[in-house]
């Protein structure tokens, strides 16, 4: 349990996120889960690093429960940071990274798919911001990687989701597979980039970074004081509260 990491083939690290039962993730986990990564890129012997999940779903974003019993604001910052800290792995790794998505893709799950180099999905994966239900803010940046523009609004506004199937149709998800084949899928095109020259690779990835139109860490920061405003307000506490109590 936690977030492991493996070598399945040469040049491909896998790095696994496993807290059941939804994989909400804790504070620990998502600095834990930047470390992993990192780490992972700057070894040389690795090509690829493949992010992937155990259980029902890919990530059901923060650990809602582990803010609301915590006093004070540390949790909260905490989490914020973690999400910043993990979500910037991803985008920095030196290498490229593929994410293996199944079933429910959420909050901070979107994103880790939005900063990722490719995504992979089995075709139950659906992704999703519900984050104006619990009383926060964040990763429309990354969702705007991944749909236009206005859907991008009206998911963030309506708290739904759209299923793997609609971003391969925008083409921010490459390939989509049965459930059974995800991990095989996202190996294959792992090893097919591994058997490439990784000096060429790291430098390809760190040129695409550099070009890339969209200031993700800057933007994903400027979401996030928002939600700090929505804590001072009382707003995101009523939020999680209804949520954890089934009422939202």
């Amino acid at each position: 349990m936690g977030i492991t990491t493996s070598r399945v083939d040469t040049g491909v690290a896998v790095v696994t996120v496993d807290f059941p039962p939804v994989n909400a993730i804790p504070v620990r986990g998502w600095f834990d889960l930047a470390d992993a990564v990192t780490a992972a890129g700057r070894d040389e012997s690795t090509h690829v690093v493949v992010l992937r999940a155990e259980g029902r779903g890919f990530n059901a974003g923060v650990d809602i429960k582990e803010i609301q019993r915590a006093s004070g604001y540390d949790a909260l910052v905490g989490a914020n940071r973690g999400c910043y800290a993990a979500f910037a792995a991803v985008y920095d790794c030196a290498v490229p990274v593929i994410v293996a998505v199944h079933g429910f893709c959420l909050g901070g799950g979107i994103g880790l798919v939005g900063n990722a180099d490719v995504v992979i999905a089995s075709e139950d994966a659906t992704f999703g911001l519900p984050e104006v239900d619990r009383g926060a803010l964040g990763a429309a940046t990354h969702l705007a990687r991944l749909v236009p523009q206005h859907l991008m609004r009206t998911l963030y506004f309506t708290g739904r989701s759209v299923d793997a199937a609609t971003l391969l149709h925008y083409g921010s998800v490459y390939e989509v597979v049965p459930r059974a084949s995800l991990d095989s899928a996202a190996l294959a095109l792992a090893k097919e980039i591994a058997a490439k020259d990784t000096r060429v690779i790291r430098r390809a990835k760190e040129a695409i970074n550099g070009i890339d139109p969209q200031p993700v860490h800057r933007s994903y920061r400027f979401e996030q004081g928002f939600t700090y405003e929505l804590n001072l307000i009382g707003a995101s506490d009523h939020a999680r509260q209804s949520f954890l109590d089934g009422t939202s």
